[in-house]
């Protein structure tokens, strides 16, 4: 059984605005690499050996940086889409880039999970499923609309978000589809994964299974969820091959020039060419490429765009300045 997959990176991500006005979400860097980063460096780990990365919103910005996959030990493709088609017109447009495979992992581009993909794929197989969707439970499943699922892990329906959810289960963003299935998605069509394809294919009889796995799971959809996904990686609650050797609970690049007298931790990241002068504190915090930091600062749970400069005693807390 061969198993390709396909990561859905073509949204504008605007609950990131302003960070996202000129870097598409899937490249924001997180624990010092581009996010898309440490989901194909997951699915290489799976034993995947082809992706195809959707893309329409800043689509150039991804192949100068990711090439053919050489270096991450998988092939990647390109698929762009000159009108965005959503997340299942996207996912019909860039299956047609696939090799011959028999069936296809689908990652939603702005999730970071601790869940075990493999055993996804062998629960899969062993279910005979057509399409089998991984679930995370969630304290409160308002926010994202629920799955119900039956006592022998076949979805009986997805539910819009409701003020009284009837399931606590959630799709987690990461899909298995048989190859054959993805045909049935119209063509060159916007389309929704989660609102058309999956209610429709419950309609027309396709085998839908529920994959649970209640391991690390965040939605990276706004800042501060980008923030701890950095700081979480760093520090090891959730690992990823892609997250650049460190040692203790911050990341430092090489190029970067700290203060011996500067206190940096709680997962922070200083990229290259960074400048930290005495004193200052840097917690939790993305400190971009080319920043220039004055003594005596205070950076907390923020994120700091490319080249900013920050003078003497500034004290920034939650906030994304430069963008």
């Amino acid at each position: 059984m061969k198993t390709s997959a396909i990561l859905l990176v073509g949204g504008m991500g605007t609950r990131l605005m302003p960070l996202t006005s000129k870097i598409p979400k899937p490249m924001l860097q997180v624990a010092g690499v581009p996010f898309t980063e440490h989901q194909i460096r997951k699915a290489a780990e799976a034993g995947i050996t082809e992706i195809v990365l959707a893309t329409s919103y800043k689509a150039e910005l991804f192949e100068p940086y990711f090439g053919n996959g050489e270096k991450f030990g998988i092939k990647i493709k390109y698929a762009v889409e000159k009108t965005a088609l959503g997340t299942g017109g996207g996912i019909r447009n860039a299956a047609a880039f696939l090799d011959d495979c028999d069936q296809v992992v689908i990652f939603n581009g702005d999730v970071l999970s601790g869940h075990d993909l493999s055993a996804q794929i062998q629960f899969h197989f062993n279910n005979k499923a057509e399409v089998t969707l991984y679930l995370t439970k969630v304290a409160d499943a308002r926010a994202y609309g629920c799955v119900e699922l039956s006592a022998d892990n076949q979805v009986k329906s997805f539910l819009e978000k409701m003020e009284n959810p009837v399931s606590d289960l959630i799709n987690a963003g990461c899909y298995i589809f048989n190859r054959k299935v993805i045909d049935q998605i119209p063509a060159n069509q916007v389309i929704s994964v989660e609102r058309d394809t999956f209610p429709n294919l419950l309609s027309s009889g396709v085998k839908v299974c529920g994959y649970l796995d209640n391991s690390y799971w965040l939605d990276i959809g706004n800042p501060a969820a980008l923030v701890k996904a950095s700081a979480d990686l760093i520090t090891g609650v959730i690992t990823s091959a892609a997250t650049p050797k460190h040692s203790g609970d911050h990341l430092i690049a090489a190029s970067a020039q700290v203060s011996q007298s500067a206190t940096i931790n709680l997962g922070s990241v200083i990229e290259s060419e960074v400048v930290v002068e005495g004193n200052c504190l840097i917690s939790g915090s993305i400190i971009s490429k080319g920043v220039k930091i004055g003594e005596n600062c205070q950076v907390i749970n923020s994120i700091i765009a490319p080249d900013t400069q920050i003078e003497a005693g500034m004290v920034i807390i939650s906030n994304y300045l430069g963008f």
